[in-house]
């Protein structure tokens, strides 16, 4: 049972270190999936003023 545990950990672990490394050189080696979508977005105010 102890050796499933330190499986699960050890693994628990190692995903979390390979989210950080993602955050961290992820855009320095896939810039594109971490751009933000650029569009133009105009939409007309009316506004209430009584």
């Amino acid at each position: 049972m102890w050796r499933l545990i330190k499986v699960l950990l050890i693994l628990a672990l190692l995903a979390g270190i390979a989210l950080v490394a993602y955050a961290y050189l992820g855009p320095l080696v896939l810039p594109g999936d971490f751009a933000a979508p650029v569009r133009e977005v105009t939409q007309p105010v009316d506004l209430d003023l009584d």
